[in-house]
């Protein structure tokens, strides 16, 4: 890294204060952002690395990656293998691209992508039910036990959550839908937990994922 994107660098992590409430990720999201259209860092800047960034703002590396991983797929930043993370464009160009992410993940585009990935997962199970194995069943199990281990506890039922659609997307054995998932994931983590607002909704949510687990354990899902 050169001396210029240290100091940059450096300024962002001391520029970003903790998080003290709301939805982690969502924060995580909306906080970079704003630091990206401040006018402090240029295009092209490196940003710190996970780790640097979640001790800046109080928060696991895991929501770090979350936020991260939208605001990529919306184009505001690129990830470069082996390199890090940059801010993509400036001020002006990221201004537009702004409202854009605002529209793109508002009310009615968000029930949008819920309706999709609602039709991707159909396919994602059945096509897990012939493929799944007893491995990845108790994965599964896991991940719903730790659901109803978080249903007080918002961070820990988000994040078993995730990894029980991760597991049913890894055992459709489907690349593409695997991806296709993931990145309708990145964009709806950032609202998922304002939809989990209390135990009531996260308990339904639980029941929906066991009725699921209970297919794919016998083979015949609906």
């Amino acid at each position: 890294m050169s001396a210029n994107s240290a100091a940059a660098a450096a300024h962002m992590t001391a520029a970003l204060a903790p998080i003290e409430h709301g939805s982690v990720v969502s924060e995580v999201a909306e906080r970079l952002l704003a630091y990206f259209t401040s006018g402090d860092i240029a295009a092209g800047t490196r940003l710190p690395a996970e780790r640097q960034l979640a001790a800046s703002l109080g928060v696991g590396r895991s929501a770090v990656r979350e936020a991260l991983a939208a605001l990529e797929i919306l184009g505001i930043v690129i990830v470069r293998p082996g390199s890090g993370t940059y801010l993509r464009d400036g001020v002006s160009e990221l201004l537009p691209r702004t409202l854009s992410w605002g529209l793109m993940l508002g009310e009615p585009r968000t029930r949008e992508l819920v309706e999709l990935r609602s039709g991707l997962e159909v396919q994602a199970v059945q096509l897990a039910a012939a493929r799944i194995t007893d491995e990845a069943l108790e994965r599964m199990r896991a991940n719903l036990d730790s659901m109803e281990a978080g249903l007080d506890n918002l961070a820990v039922f988000v994040e078993a959550d995730a990894a029980f659609h991760k597991e049913i997307a890894s055992a459709s054995g489907n690349q593409v839908l695997q991806e296709l998932l993931q990145s309708i994931r990145s964009l709806l983590r950032i609202w998922v937990d304002r939809a989990l607002t209390d135990e009531g909704h996260a308990a339904a949510a639980l029941a929906e994922h066991r009725a699921i687990f209970k297919a794919l354990e016998s083979g015949t899902p609906t």
